[in-house]
């Protein structure tokens, strides 16, 4: 429920005007300043001075200004601090990018298997850097708004009580290319467990609309995002490709399957990370 607060400066008006009108106290009753009103009761008079005072607001102090800046530092913006990448949207005070995703936590070959395909696409000229972290995304980033942000997790936890923890996996590497075309990934796309993922998928599709927030794709290719470069490069990965398929494929122990446990959704917003364990 939205409740409407007046200002200040209304709420001295209506105290002006609901104020009662004073009355001298003497005994004659007459005076330079005084007007006789429609009870015949002689009525104060404000002078000019008083009805013409400005009403001024105290000033912030310098301590608060400093914590809410009115623009956005110019480091924020800078995509040469963060690898060359470009933000899909503009960083505004008050916004947080927010995103549902599984987290895969790999395995000690996988490093090693994952320097060889950066190898093996830097001698093709292609100059990928390893994803920091490591999910298969169960949404689009959307904008939340701060205050939306526990109503939002809120109803994320709701929806995902009955959800049940599987595995999924994945073995064939594809390119990927942002709508904005200022990044080209590298994943590994997930062959099986995908109606699981798909169920989650609508469950959190639920809460986006209940916010009208972007809903995920139509037709989602589910993949783990392995590394990634700037710009669009996708004709360059693709002609490399097959190279990097066999050594997932003829890997020393065997065709390498990635393989990751659903147990726990996460959301992350902003720098924030809420957890949603699955039920058994």
């Amino acid at each position: 429920m939205l409740v409407g607060y007046s200002s200040s400066s209304e709420e001295e008006e209506e105290g002006e005007a609901a104020a009662p009108a004073v009355r001298t106290q003497g005994g004659t009753g007459e005076c330079d300043e005084e007007d006789h009103g429609s009870d015949g009761c002689p009525v104060t008079k404000k002078t000019k001075s008083d009805q013409q005072v400005p009403k001024t607001r105290l000033p912030l102090p310098g301590c608060l200004l400093t914590m809410f800046p009115e623009e956005v530092n110019s480091q924020t913006e800078d995509s040469s601090l963060h690898g060359g990448r470009i933000r899909s949207f503009q960083h505004e005070r008050g916004n947080w990018a927010t995103y549902v995703y599984l987290q895969y936590h790999p395995k000690e070959d996988f490093g090693e298997l994952l320097d060889e395909m950066l190898s093996v696409a830097g001698a093709s000229g292609v100059v990928l850097s390893p994803q920091e972290e490591f999910h298969l995304s169960l949404s689009q980033t959307v904008v939340l708004r701060h205050h939306w942000i526990q109503p939002f997790t809120r109803s994320l936890r709701a929806g995902l009580v009955h959800c049940k923890r599987f595995a999924c996996s994945g073995e064939r590497l594809r390119v990927y290319c942002n709508a904005e075309k200022t990044r080209t990934f590298l994943g590994m796309e997930v062959c099986t467990g995908r109606a699981q993922l798909l169920d989650l998928v609508q469950t959190v599709d639920r809460t986006m609309k209940e916010f009208r927030l972007d809903t995920f794709y139509e037709d989602p290719s589910f993949h783990v995002s392995l590394a990634w470069c700037v710009g669009d490069m996708t004709g360059q990965m693709k002609e490399c490709i097959q190279e990097l398929q066999s050594l997932v494929d003829d890997h020393e122990e065997g065709p390498f399957l990635l393989r990751l446990e659903c147990s726990e959704l996460r959301c992350r917003t902003g720098n924030k990370t809420f957890c949603f364990p699955l039920e058994p």
